[in-house]
């Protein structure tokens, strides 16, 4: 019985190894996820019973030995031979205590490294590439790994049951890695099936599930290398590997819960519930009971509601059902998943992407949107910019000089709505990406043919609806059936990086403006009053003109008409021109009247001013009484 034993260890051994390479050459075929994942613990499974089944070989290499021992100790000739139990005389039992004490502490030190390792990287790598990873040919994965799945599943059961029956401690680890092989491989394989029935995120999603598994299975194996500090060591107690993995075994023999569970009530009610005719007949009718859940969800799924404002399509066994493909807002029946599946469209929402940025919520959460700071993982187009001095760049040909491109950041959001949902879907594979990819390529070909200045200023509205036909335009091409409704300019500014060089040289061009503006104005304004004073100087000269010709004219006519008065009175004429000359000449000089009354005064006329001003201010001269 003990060689049957090794030899179904050996069994467990080889067979954890060769599907363990096996998956994983299918895995990686495949881009499988969850079956990289599955065969890893297929490998920790390996590890595991190596060990188990070198230890195995051990335990029976003592147990001859103890045999041959026994036979020669009942010889007569044997008997003082063996007398003294020396430690010398039992190097297979020596061997066997140094291989618990040393080597099996140091393998589960190391199987906890692997596995924590293991459990850290893999989720790392699935974060890089769950993004580009796609599984390929889902049916060559789901048909390998269900055939692993029942090999390993066989396998398991039939060494689990000799473990329990033998109670053999050694082939139990083996048998559980085996069966938890079993059922890792058909959940992988239930993985493909989601993928192939249109959740391409099932892959990943297990394979998640599956490296918080081992995450947990590395947390179990600290304790008990931590439980194993303190455990008191009874000289021969049998006690379990350390390298046994309780979860794995609860894992891979679940039935054992309902002996435990049956153990429990036992002990919490004081008698056999294990042996009542209700606790049997649950555990007969589990299995049936099972079938009946598993039968009731298979039916619900003949039933399916389409939402208002969504069409969907109907496929049967991955092909259009003819007329009957497309499925208006109500309920419809089909046949059963995995037979009929549907496909759900938001054909009367509009649906929008991006192009030109991502959304960051990290980023958009700004107080105030700037230039120089980025609020979105923004994309740099390539736009012309006309060349302000063509003649001169020509004339200077030897120079260096920039060419006359610029890059620009530009957020598009582009609306859209379906509006054939048989062309959305069949002509073209994710129609998506490729509505995405059309819309890219004709920014890129209009911003290449603009001019930056124009394309922020002015063109903005025009550019945007030149974009929008373009994109129309390319989507009927390729018969996407959908409508495009909006195409927006939103954002429009230079990259970050050049963006405070780029306000630096607007600043300049706007204080160049400035500068010329003002000399314009000052040029309006000395030329205005050099014109009015050239017009008022003429006119001046004009008026003075005018002044002197017709003074000329009055005296010519008073000269004229004084001629008769001189010769009808020449004496009275002659006092009376003296007079008024007088007055006039007299007009402004002071005047001194005397006012006495017995004297005979001589008036002497002085018109000469010899008194200073200053000397008379303030004199008054009062009239006598």
């Amino acid at each position: 019985m003990q060689r049957s034993i090794q030899k179904n260890g050996l069994i467990n051994l080889l067979a954890l190894l060769a599907v363990g390479l096996a998956g994983f050459a299918v895995a990686r075929l495949t881009l499988s996820l969850a079956g990289q994942l599955c065969s890893f613990f297929l490998g920790l499974g390996t590890l595991v019973a190596a060990v188990s089944w070198f230890q195995m070989r051990l335990e029976e290499a003592e147990r001859l030995e103890k045999l041959e021992l026994e036979e020669l100790a009942k010889t007569k000739a044997g008997s003082t031979l063996f007398e003294s139990q020396d430690s010398e005389l039992f190097p297979a039992q020596r061997s066997r205590e140094q291989f618990e004490r040393f080597f099996v502490p140091a393998f589960t030190a190391v199987l906890l490294a692997v596995q924590v390792s293991g459990a850290f990287l893999l989720w790392r790598w699935m974060d890089q590439t769950a993004a580009s990873t796609t599984v390929k040919q889902p049916t060559v994965a789901l048909a390998l790994f269900g055939l692993f799945a029942l090999i390993l599943f066989l396998l398991g059961k039939f060494s689990a049951t000799i473990a329990r029956l033998e109670n053999h401690r050694l082939l139990r680890p083996g048998a559980s890695w085996v069966l938890l092989g079993a059922y890792f491989c058909f959940i992988a394989a239930l993985a493909t099936v989601g993928v192939e029935a249109g959740f391409p995120q099932a892959d990943l999603w297990v394979a998640r599930g599956l490296c918080g598994l081992l995450g947990l299975v590395s947390a179990e194996t600290l304790i008990h290398l931590v439980l194993e500090i303190y455990r008191p060591r009874v000289r021969g107690k049998i006690t379990r590997p350390l390298y046994e993995s309780r979860l794995v075994g609860l894992l891979g023999q679940p039935e054992g819960l309902f002996t435990t569970a049956a153990q429990a009530l036992d002990y919490q009610f004081g008698f056999k519930v294990s042996e009542t005719w209700v606790y049997k007949f649950f555990e007969q009718a589990l299995a049936w009971v099972l079938l009946l859940q598993l039968g009731a969800l298979i039916l619900s799924t003949s039933v399916v509601f389409i939402e208002p404002g969504e069409q969907g399509l109907l496929e049967r066994f991955g092909r259009s059902v003819g007329t009957n493909t497309l499925l208006d807002p109500g309920a419809h029946l089909k046949w059963p998943w995995p037979v009929d599946q549907v496909y759900r469209y938001r054909t009367e929402q509009i649906q929008t992407f991006n192009v030109g940025f991502t959304p960051d919520p990290q980023l958009e959460n700004q107080p105030t949107v700037v230039w120089t700071v980025a609020h979105a993982r923004e994309e740099n187009f390539l736009v012309a910019n006309r060349d302000q001095n063509p003649l001169a760049r020509t004339n200077n040909s030897t120079s260096r000089h920039t060419p006359p491109v610029s890059l620009l950041t530009v957020s598009i959001p582009v609306q859209f709505q379906i509006t054939n949902l048989l062309d959305w879907a069949y002509n073209n594979d994710a129609a998506a990406v490729l509505l995405q990819d059309l819309a890219t390529r004709e920014v890129v070909r209009q911003f290449v043919s603009a001019d930056l200045n124009e394309i922020m200023s002015r063109e903005r509205l025009n550019t945007a609806e030149t974009l929008r036909r373009g994109i129309q335009a390319a989507a009927s091409e390729r018969g996407l059936g959908v409508k495009i409704l909006f195409v927006g300019l939103q954002d429009i500014h230079p990259p970050v990086k050049v963006a405070p060089d780029y306000e630096k040289v607007i600043a300049a061009i706007q204080t160049k403006h400035a500068k010329i503006l003002r000399a314009q104005a000052d040029d309006i304004k000395t030329n205005a009053l050099a014109s009015a004073a050239a017009t008022n100087l003429l006119n001046q000269a004009a008026a003075y003109r005018n002044g002197r010709e017709i003074g000329a004219l009055a005296q010519a006519a008073l000269f004229t008409n004084q001629i008769p008065s001189m010769q009808a009175a020449p004496s009275v004429y002659t006092e009376r021109s003296y007079l008024k000359t007088f007055a006039r000449a007299t007009a402004g000089a002071r005047k001194y009247i005397i006012l006495t009354t017995n004297t005979q005064d001589v008036i002497v006329f002085d018109l000469q001013d010899k008194i200073r001003a200053d000397l008379l201010e303030g004199l008054s001269v009062k009239p006598k009484n």
